[in-house]
This record gives C-alpha cells, sequence and structure tokens, in this order.
C-alpha cells in the first residue's frame, strides 16, 4: 500500500529533494508534534509522508518542565514541554528501529543540546545509525556554558556547533533549526552555511505568553513558552525568504502551516520541504490531508511540479 502511494504521488510531481535525500513529498511532521512517528500511525499508513522529523534528544534523559505546560491562543498554542525524551540510547536503541518496522521513508533525527559537546556526541550517534537520513540539530538550546543564551541568537555560538557537529557526522546532511527569537536571522543563517551547514530549517516557536487573569499568574508554570500554530505563518513565511535569498542551501520552511495551498506558499517563498507542526496536533490527520490536496491546488494553479516553484516569489 505504501509503495502504491509513493509512486501515485510522485507521478503527480510531488516528490523534491533534500541535500539528496529523496521525499515522495515536501510534507513533514515537525519534530515535537509527532512523538517519534508511532503515535500518527495509529490514525493513518505514515508511509504517506514525505519524511518524518522525530522528537528532540538529548543526551540524557528529561522529564521536561513542571505543569501546566499548555497554553491555548486564538489561533494557535504555547508550550514550555522542556524537551521531555528519553535520551539518546534509548531514542538510536529502540524508537527507530521500532518506526523503521512500519516505516519506510526518509528520518529527520532531531538532536538538541546544552552544551557542544553534548552536541557532538548525540550527533556522531545519530550519524552511525543507517536508519537516519538527516540530522536536525534544534539550537534554541540555552548554552549552560555561556549564562544560558541560547546557541541559536549568537552567530558565532551557532556557527560553533555547525562545525562541531558537521566534523561527526560524515556524509550525513546536517539542517540547523533556527530561532525567530533573534535581530537578524539572516546573518544567523549566514554563520551556520558559513560553518558547512546543508541545510536550515526555520522557523523555530516564537516566545510567547498567557496570564490566567482570574489567578492573576502565568498560566505556564515555566511563565513564558514557545508560541506556534496559524498565527506565526505570515512571519515564519517572511523569515524563509529572507533566508533563502540570502543563502545558497536548501531551507526547510515551518511554522503555522495549516493547508496545501500554505505548502505551496512556503515552496514560493524558497522552501524546499515544509514541516506541519502545531497543526497536528489540534488535527492527528494534517498532514495526509494536505499530502492528498496537494495534487488538486497544483491543478488550480497550473503547477506541473511542485520542484518547480522553489522560490519563485523571489524570481523575475
Amino acid at each position: 500500500m505504501a509503495d502504491s502511494a509513493s509512486t501515485t504521488f510522485q507521478a503527480k510531481g510531488l516528490g523534491v529533494s533534500l541535500c539528496g535525500v529523496n521525499l515522495d513529498n515536501p510534507v513533514i511532521p515537525a519534530s515535537g508534534t509527532c512523538g517519534f512517528g508511532i503515535e500518527l500511525a495509529e490514525f493513518y499508513d505514515i508511509n504517506i509522508l514525505g519524511a518524518i522529523s522525530l522528537k528532540g534528544t538529548t543526551r540524557e534523559a528529561r522529564f521536561g518542565n513542571p505543569t501546566p505546560r499548555i497554553a491555548e491562543c486564538e489561533a494557535g498554542m504555547i508550550n514550555s514541554v522542556g524537551l521531555q525524551n528519553p535520551g539518546i540510547d534509548f531514542v538510536t536503541g529502540h524508537e527507530i528501529p521500532q518506526l523503521r518496522r512500519i516505516y519506510s521513508k526518509p528520518v529527520i533525527a532531531n538532536v538538541s543540546g546544552f552544551s557542544v559537546d553534548e552536541y557532538v556526541e548525540c550527533c556522531a550517534k545519530m550519524a552511525a545509525l543507517e536508519d537516519v537520513d538527516i540530522i536536525e540539530v534544534n539550537v534554541s538550546c540555552p548554552n549552560v556554558h555561556n549564562g544560558g543564551m541560547a546557541f541559536g541568537t549568537s552567530p558565532r555560538a551557532a556557527a560553533e556547533v555547525t562545525r562541531a557537529v558537521k566534523a561527526v557526522t560524515g556524509n550525513k546532511p546536517v539542517f540547523i533549526k533556527l530561532s525567530p527569537n533573534v535581530t537578524d536571522i539572516v546573518e544567523i543563517a549566514r554563520s551556520c552555511e558559513k560553518a558547512g551547514a546543508d541545510g536550515l530549517t526555520l522557523i523555530n516557536t516564537l516566545l510567547g505568553m498567557r496570564i490566567d487573569t482570574i489567578r492573576r499568574k502565568p498560566v505556564l508554570a515555566n511563565r513564558m513558552g514557545g508560541f506556534s500554530g496559524r498565527a506565526v505563518f505570515p512571519v515564519a513565511l517572511r523569515m524563509v525568504y529572507q533566508v533563502a535569498s540570502a543563502c545558497g542551501i536548501p531551507v526547510m520552511g515551518c511554522g503555522g502551516i495549516a493547508s496545501a495551498s500554505d505548502v505551496i506558499e512556503m515552496m514560493m517563498a524558497g522552501a524546499t520541504a515544509v514541516q506541519v507542526g502545531a497543526e497536528n496536533l489540534r488535527n492527528p490527520y494534517a498532514c495526509k490531508e494536505i499530502v492528498e490536496a496537494l495534487p488538486a491546488e497544483m491543478e488550480r494553479l497550473g503547477i506541473g511540479s511542485l520542484s518547480e516553484i522553489i522560490g519563485a516569489a523571489r524570481k523575475g
């Protein structure tokens, strides 16, 4: 069934390539919104997806932040989960092999860390797995050796992480996932590209907050968290456009994508593939529905192949 679906969608011009890794279509569940992929398999055949970006993984198992961790918003949500995960050894030894028993398409391993050494160790272990096709490095984590400033808010720190992980990942493509909580995301992106990044993922969540007006206290135990959902789409689109215009490496666009039309708009801004995040939490069938809707949306717009529209809004 999966192979038949793959052939059908390829024939409709949905296929794209990320650093030599071929995807049947550009739709990818974003890290943190589908666990390690198995969760979505309860709802549909996940082989319909272009790829899967796994839950962020750190060296040690993490329980995450105290509850409450989620705050609802008018057109999105704020989360402060705190990178809850079972640790790199359990993910490589259990979660990824379990996923591979039912999933045959590209796997993107998302890695987080609180020091350069932790990033290096986790990326090296992911790179050693044949079952991992792309490594995605989340540089939104606080650098514990530098006062807690997130790696992704400093061009120098982002480049340091990029250079260090590229030294241990061999031929595995490395995508750096960028934070939007910066003054100039293009400067960060260029620093990562110069340090050897094969690609970039953007954007991660915006920093947000909600207050319980009855209790007169922040809703989240951690006070602030990552704002995501449909409301952030224009910001994500703008940043993808800017970065894709300034850099020569592929971009995975992420942030507020909820429809086939959003996918095409994000690709016209310069994204080679897209990641669907918060919409998966609202509707677990979101990615499947988007993949299935793409051919009709392409026909409506006179698009023969998605690969032909990458960066179309930046041309002419």
